[in-house]
Protein backbone atom coordinates (compact mmCIF):
# COMPACT_ATOMS: atom_id res chain seq x y z
CA UNK A 1 0.00 0.00 0.00
CA UNK A 2 0.98 3.55 -0.97
CA UNK A 3 1.79 6.59 1.09
CA UNK A 4 -0.03 9.05 -0.44
CA UNK A 5 2.69 12.42 0.39
CA UNK A 6 0.75 15.38 1.59
CA UNK A 7 2.38 18.65 1.70
CA UNK A 8 3.39 20.31 4.69
CA UNK A 9 2.73 23.78 5.64
CA UNK A 10 6.04 24.73 4.97
CA UNK A 11 5.86 24.11 1.12
CA UNK A 12 2.64 25.56 0.37
CA UNK A 13 3.91 28.53 2.10
CA UNK A 14 6.65 28.59 -0.24
CA UNK A 15 4.59 27.86 -3.68
CA UNK A 16 2.62 30.57 -2.75
CA UNK A 17 5.70 32.95 -2.10
CA UNK A 18 6.76 31.93 -5.64
CA UNK A 19 3.34 32.56 -7.39
CA UNK A 20 3.33 35.91 -5.66
CA UNK A 21 6.40 36.72 -6.58
CA UNK A 22 5.78 35.68 -10.28
CA UNK A 23 2.43 37.50 -10.45
CA UNK A 24 4.45 40.75 -9.05
CA UNK A 25 7.13 40.29 -11.44
CA UNK A 26 4.84 39.63 -14.60
CA UNK A 27 3.24 42.82 -13.23
CA UNK A 28 5.63 44.89 -12.65
CA UNK A 29 7.22 43.81 -16.37
CA UNK A 30 3.42 44.91 -18.19
CA UNK A 31 3.60 47.74 -15.99
CA UNK A 32 7.06 48.71 -18.13
CA UNK A 33 6.11 47.59 -21.68
CA UNK A 34 2.55 49.37 -21.43
CA UNK A 35 3.64 52.44 -19.61
CA UNK A 36 7.74 53.29 -20.16
CA UNK A 37 8.96 50.78 -23.10
CA UNK A 38 7.53 53.04 -26.27
CA UNK A 39 8.78 50.41 -28.36
CA UNK A 40 12.57 50.81 -27.43
CA UNK A 41 12.84 46.58 -26.23
CA UNK A 42 10.59 46.13 -29.85
CA UNK A 43 12.40 44.80 -33.26
CA UNK A 44 9.94 46.19 -35.29
CA UNK A 45 10.31 49.96 -34.67
CA UNK A 46 7.32 51.56 -33.30
CA UNK A 47 5.03 48.21 -32.73
CA UNK A 48 5.07 48.07 -29.47
CA UNK A 49 4.33 51.93 -29.18
CA UNK A 50 1.33 51.72 -31.17
CA UNK A 51 0.36 48.14 -29.45
CA UNK A 52 0.25 50.19 -26.25
CA UNK A 53 -1.03 53.16 -26.98
CA UNK A 54 -4.41 52.79 -25.70
CA UNK A 55 -3.53 51.35 -22.79
CA UNK A 56 -1.86 54.19 -22.01
CA UNK A 57 -4.43 56.50 -22.04
CA UNK A 58 -6.42 53.95 -19.84
CA UNK A 59 -4.01 54.29 -17.38
CA UNK A 60 -3.66 57.66 -17.31
CA UNK A 61 -0.05 58.16 -18.66
CA UNK A 62 1.41 60.55 -20.76
CA UNK A 63 2.52 59.21 -24.18
CA UNK A 64 2.46 62.34 -26.00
Amino acid sequence: MAIAHTPTRATDSLATVLVTVGVVLLALLTLYLVGFDQGAISRSGMFMHELMHDGRHLLGLPCH
